[in-house]
């Protein structure tokens, strides 16, 4: 699955000690399973027959239902029946259903449980749900289709919903005759049948038995429904969408998705085992897509492709989606882990074959650069929480697993990967990975099982240097201490915690560290920390930098001299973009924490104006960004000062590179030109403000040309940032008339820029009404924590619709989690922060008391540096002449205090 974004393991425990799971006294074979929506009613028909191996004696069977009405069941085996009406209770809070024998069935024996069913199409994007669309007249019209995973099948239909427990399908779907059916497989048969729902004719759609695969990855869906279908694959892979989306926009992604199988088989040496590949763009989807075995489901806006309308980033976000999906058809659906603490074995390693496969095929874009601003950044910030967990975290329940589809199973896993594929290098860490796949095809797998694979193949002991990684939470930062006389550094590891207060029994994990040490001579691949502190050699102490690339899983701290070498080194040419994205990553992560001053890392960013490199400015700009967003709530005069600062870094930049777009601007550069038009602009530079206005004026006067893809998203936010009513309205009016679903959301997630009371309370009243789709419920809200009046006002309101919410975005599904997440970590004071604790003390958190105890967290983080370094930002400030002073004065300073990088 594709995002869209417990307790703590200790590294010698069991992970699956406490888990709810069924009884293993049987074994599902195979489901022959029958589906019949109604459209009318939301509700649906459903047959059953599973076949049973049974494992031990038994005088009952136990399977997991949710929300389904078992309306007969009978137990037979071959052509005798062993219970015709067994005794069948259901146990709602563990989400099972048991059918009760009066005699005990021996071990041994095949039989089959039949049931007989009823369900509801329901609007939670989760089991089988239905999907709302707009037809050419305006009115609603209904799709059904699923979304199973984690443990939503069994909100579909009866089954023994755990990865483990891999069984054959047989699925059959019965529907009005104009509608368009789908499922894993292929079409075997199809007749017309009598339906006790239409009372009439129907067609009746049986699909080709499905290999052994796991219940979170089956999928149906029953609609009308448009196709792009390409064959530059062996087999065919289409794209579905709606009747009110042009099938012609799915040509990128089916083409895209036929060159990645085609990759992927050979990568892997290993055939997709399945006789076609749709992918499915549908209107209410919950993630961002998900992996369904030859059935792969969409967001709209992350399958469909307009290369008239739409940015470069968001065609690397549809290529991304796209490739992680189609890696999980091998890791996750044909190799599949053993239960949800291993969910980091599917998720990390998609996600790491998603970076691959597109450098692969768009080396121009070099993702690979931005992986370090990207993923390692997005692990690095929650990993560096107390509330974090291991990359293997235990699970113990349904409603905890939707908890870890976070940056740490996704992010992290991915950057543990990274890290163990440089160590042993891509040729050999791919050889392991296909020795992985073949061995276990079809099975269920433990973290363990690659890391032996991938030490067979390496003649590495991997689990020495990965297995600490996944089981243990956090991270280390390495402290350096320089030797001149002996021309060494001494190097120590310690806990990372943004909140810098970390316990000595928090401190005892000891991470293998990989140190890639960067020369002149090159980059040491073999010198590893593996103890608390420890002395390495280093041929010239003149030029040396720790984790070359930023392959490695941990913070590097320096002394404030050796920082200002490495950015003289930076200028030098010496430090790849990586290394400088890398560092400037670190040095504010470490000014967050309380390790250096918050003023060291102004002046580290202030030394990089004359920076080249996309990916190094985003970095830049995200730390300024971070500081700002730590200040929000101090003093006026602090917070313009930043502001300044930031304004006479991005407009000089911006101005430089322009913001008119050419025929032939490469991938990078259309995306460089756009952040720093929206960094300049956002920050109060009048001449990308004026341009702004301009292209919005001709653009909302019919004149579509004048506002180009790539800058549609910041033109939005300057003008609702400093605009009023009138550009909210334009604004609003591009979101509720927009051609298609990348327009409407780039409207919508600006109108939280807005800071006019009146319009904030609109923004919030919007995103619950009948024009926002339950999934995009948070796009509008997102933007309310870029300013003091958005946070408050976000924070007040979701008290005030607390209910509402929690009906809207059920606990055991993931959305709820991410509002509560943005309402409360916007917050920087202490007063704030016992605010959210007096409101959720008074209310169950099950669903998202992680969420909730990671925005406390992150709260905590930015009032120690607000209280260590509050003072030090304002003399840097002053003295630098951001803070009083004249705006050209400070800019003349800080071209004379700089000598570009």
């Amino acid at each position: 699955m594709c995002r869209k974004e417990a307790d703590v393991a200790e590294g010698n425990m069991d992970i699956t000690k406490g888990r709810e799971v069924l009884p293993k006294n049987v074994k599902p074979l195979h489901y022959h399973l029958t589906l019949e929506p109604n459209f009318e009613t939301f509700k649906y028909d459903g047959e059953v027959t599973i076949d049973l191996d049974v494992v031990e004696d038994t005088k009952s069977i136990t399977l997991n239902t949710l929300e389904i009405d078992v309306k007969e069941t009978k137990v037979t085996s071959g052509s005798e029946t062993i219970a015709s009406s067994p005794k069948v209770t259901t146990d709602e809070d563990a989400q099972t259903t048991k059918v009760e024998l009066d005699k005990a069935i021996p071990a041994g024996s095949k039989v089959q449980l039949h049931h007989k069913f009823t369900g509801t199409l329901n609007d939670k994007m989760a089991g089988f749900y239905r999907s709302s669309y707009k037809d050419e007249a305006g009115n609603d019209k209904w799709m059904a289709t699923s979304q199973m995973e984690p443990t939503d099948a069994r909100r579909a239909f009866p089954c023994f919903d755990e990865p483990a427990l891999k069984a054959n399908f047989t699925v059959t779907l019965i529907a009005d005759h104009n509608l368009t059916c789908l499922s894993n497989m292929d079409v075997a048969s199809e007749k017309d049948v009598d339906s006790n729902i239409s009372g009439g004719k129907r067609k009746a759609v049986t699909f080709n038995k499905s290999p052994l695969m796991s219940t979170y990855l089956l999928a149906f869906i029953i609609g009308e429904l448009k196709v792009y279908e390409t064959n530059e694959f062996r087999l065919p892979v289409r794209v579905y969408c709606t009747p009110n989306q042009n099938p012609e926009h799915g040509k990128f992604s089916a083409e895209l998705g036929a060159k990645t199988l085609a990759f992927y088989e050979k990568e892997f040496a290993s055939e997709f085992p399945l006789p076609k590949m749709d992918m499915v763009a549908i209107p209410d989807f919950s993630a961002g897509a998900m992996e369904n075995w030859g059935l792969v489901t969409y967001r709209v806006v992350d399958l469909m492709y307009d290369e008239k309308t739409a940015s470069a980033s968001t065609k690397e976000r549809i290529a991304e989606v796209v490739q992680h999906e189609l890696a999980h058809q091998w890791f996750g659906n044909l190799v599949t882990m053993d239960f949800w603490d291993g969910l980091w074995l599917n998720e990390g390693f998609a996600t790491w074959m998603s970076w691959y496969s597109c450098n692969a095929f768009y080396p121009e874009w070099k993702v690979w650069e931005g992986y370090v601003t990207d993923n390692l950044q997005s692990a690095l910030g929650l990993d560096g929480l107390r509330s974090s967990h291991p990359v293997e975290v235990p699970v113990k329940k349904a409603d905890e697993i939707n908890q870890i589809f976070d940056a740490i199973s996704y992010s992290k896993g991915s950057c543990v990967i990274r890290m163990i594929s440089k160590y042993l290098g891509e040729d050999v860490f791919m050889e392991g990975i296909r020795k992985y796949i073949k061995k276990h095809a079809y099975g269920n797998t433990t973290t363990e099982d690659l890391w032996a694979a991938l030490s067979e193949a390496s003649g590495k002991d991997v689990v020495h240097v990965a297995d600490i990684w996944t089981k243990y939470v956090g991270y280390p930062v390495v402290t350096v201490t320089e030797d001149k006389k002996n021309s060494s550094v001494h190097l120590k590891q310690n806990r990372f915690l943004r909140t810098a207060d970390v316990k000595p029994e928090e401190d005892k994990t000891l991470f293998p560290i990989v140190l890639n040490l960067l020369t002149e001579k090159g980059v040491d691949k073999d010198s590893i920390l593996d103890a608390r502190e420890g002395n390495f050699k280093v041929p010239d102490l003149d030029f040396f930098k720790l984790n070359a690339d930023h392959s490695g899983i941990y913070r590097t701290s320096y002394s404030a001299e050796r920082l200002q070498k490495l950015g003289e080194n930076a200028k030098a040419g010496l430090l790849t973009v990586e290394d400088r994205a890398g560092m400037i990553a670190d040095a504010g992560a470490l000014a967050a924490a309380g390790y250096q001053k918050s003023s060291g890392l102004l002046s580290l960013l202030k030394g990089f104006d004359s920076e080249s490199e996309f990916v190094v400015w985003s970095e830049i700009t995200a730390r300024i960004g971070a500081l700002r967003s730590t200040w929000i709530f101090e003093d006026e005069k602090t917070k313009d000062a930043l502001k300044a600062f930031q304004r006479d870094l991005a407009s000089k930049k911006s101005h430089e590179l322009g913001w008119t777009f050419k025929e032939n601007d490469g991938h990078i550069e259309q995306q460089f030109k756009a952040m720093m038009f929206g960094n300049a602009a956002s920050s109060g530079d009048e001449k990308t403000k004026k341009a702004a206005f301009e292209m919005f004026e001709k653009f909302t006067n019919g004149d579509r040309a004048a506002l180009h893809p790539n800058l549609r998203a910041s033109v939005y936010s300057i003008v609702l940032q400093y605009g009023g009513e009138k550009e909210y309205e334009a604004v609003l009016a591009e979101y509720e008339t927009g051609k298609n679903s990348d327009e409407r959301n780039t409207a919508l997630r600006a109108l939280g820029r807005a800071k006019d009371p009146k319009l904030i309370q609109r923004t919030m009243d919007y995103s619950l009404s009948k024009h926002v789709k339950d999934q995009d419920i948070y796009l509008p809200l997102a933007a309310l924590r870029t300013h003091r009046e958005g946070i408050e006002a976000f924070w007040a309101w979701t008290k005030q619709n607390w209910d509402r919410l929690k009906e809207k975005l059920p606990p055991s599904l993931s959305m709820l989690g991410s509002v509560v997440s943005m309402a409360t970590s916007g917050f920087t004071k202490q007063e704030q922060l016992r605010d959210i604790e007096k409101f959720y003390g008074e209310r169950s958190t099950k669903g998202f008391d992680r969420n909730l105890a990671q925005s406390k967290d992150s709260i905590v983080a930015k009032m120690g540096q607000i209280e260590r370094d509050g003072e030090d930002v304002r003399q840097w400030l002053r003295e630098n002449r951001y803070s009083g002073g004249s705006r050209k004065a400070a800019t003349k300073t800080l071209l004379a205090m700089t000598g570009g990088a």
